[in-house]
């Protein structure tokens, strides 16, 4: 078989030789596939590890708005029984840009299980059947994000590290619904 050029636009044409053309071929349909797939999915994330510094994909996690509406449709009280402890998020981008991205997981980690362990603590004293629904929802999702972060997998130096354990993390703020 001869070699054929191979059409990239109006730009670029390249000659590939017969045997990579089939790969090729193969790439171009899983890349359809890909794309048709994504395309059914709304708020696709191509990578996840960015997913906690994406302005975009914050604002969809912030659930302080959702939780307060629905919290004022719970019958009786709308205040929660205690505050629920979050951890201090704040983040210094020259110290963050330092930080090798294992130290940067570990204290994400954290932060989530510092926030789980709360929503645990109050909706075990939650009476209203609503509220501690709410707060099953509210963990639910830190859980997922807990998950999320937990299975990426990070390069260091070309292999996958291990998981990183999570660092003791303090409390800087809480949340209750007036």
């Amino acid at each position: 078989m001869e070699n054929r050029p191979v059409n990239y636009g109006s730009n670029a044409t390249v000659t590939v030789p017969p045997a990579h053309r089939s790969i090729m071929d193969l790439n171009r349909v899983l890349l359809l596939l890909l794309y048709m797939s994504a395309s059914k999915v709304q708020d696709v994330q191509t990578r996840p590890n960015d997913f906690v510094c994406d302005l975009q994909a914050r604002r969809s996690m912030n659930k302080v708005e959702e939780m307060k509406s629905a919290m004022g449709e719970c019958e009786g009280s709308s205040l929660l029984p205690s505050a629920i402890p979050l951890p201090c998020v704040k983040v210094n981008m020259g110290a963050w840009g330092k930080k090798s991205l294992q130290e940067k997981r570990a204290q994400v980690l954290a932060a989530l299980k510092t926030l789980a362990e709360g929503l645990q603590r109050v909706r075990a004293k939650i009476q209203n059947g609503c509220q501690s629904t709410l707060l099953e929802r509210l963990e639910h999702s830190v859980t997922n994000y807990r998950h999320i972060v937990e299975r990426l997998e990070i390069l260091d130096g070309g292999a996958p590290s291990h998981l990183a354990r999570p660092q003791h993390h303090h409390h800087c703020t809480y949340l209750s619904y007036e």
